[in-house]
């Protein structure tokens, strides 16, 4: 084992150490924090379950419906004139909603294509430069009582349309069409 593997197997528990060290040397009632800590999470857990089970029923509702396959047939002449495969479409409008969805949708890819081939490298790429806007104002919002999200809403569509368009800008530009 490597140096820096035992580094970073020893390095969560040694934070969470100095921070029950800091905390005794506070006179901070470290115990009765944690403990109090817990119950908050579970207070949240379930406070956020509606909110999933909305965006839940949601994305199967768009995916049955046939509205993802009338849209991808809609693009596609687009898609071919800038030289974007419509099989990464899916996971461009996915990952905004759903990180595990669009998770699955780059397996998938990944699978059929290769992880070596051009969908495989935009999909990962993708993958990693964008991030699940509607969950994040759903759930954590949600969690914290923000009724007022549009603002938060624009701009994370707004990083999210970023990302992908420099996904595939990058991976074009690196491994070529």
């Amino acid at each position: 084992m490597t140096l820096l593997n035992q580094i970073s197997i020893m390095f969560i528990p040694l934070i969470v150490g100095c921070i029950l060290l800091y905390g005794t040397y506070k006179k901070i009632p470290t115990y009765e924090r944690f403990v109090e800590g817990g119950k908050d999470g579970l207070q949240i857990a379930f406070s956020i379950i509606p909110y999933l089970v909305g965006m839940l029923v949601s994305i199967s509702i768009f995916r049955a419906s046939g509205a993802l396959d009338f849209f991808l047939n809609f693009m596609k002449p687009f898609l071919d004139a800038v030289g974007v495969p419509a099989d990464i479409v899916p996971l461009a409008l996915i990952k905004p909603i759903s990180g595990t969805a669009a998770l699955g949708i780059t397996t998938d890819l990944i699978a059929t294509y290769g992880p070596d081939s051009f969908i495989g490298r935009l999909a990962s790429t993708m993958q990693g430069s964008t991030d699940t806007t509607f969950y994040i104002l759903t759930v954590y919002f949600g969690a914290v009582g923000i009724k007022k999200m549009g603002d938060a809403l624009k701009v994370g569509l707004l990083a999210d349309l970023v990302g992908i368009v420099a996904s595939v800008v990058i991976v074009i530009l690196v491994f070529g069409s």
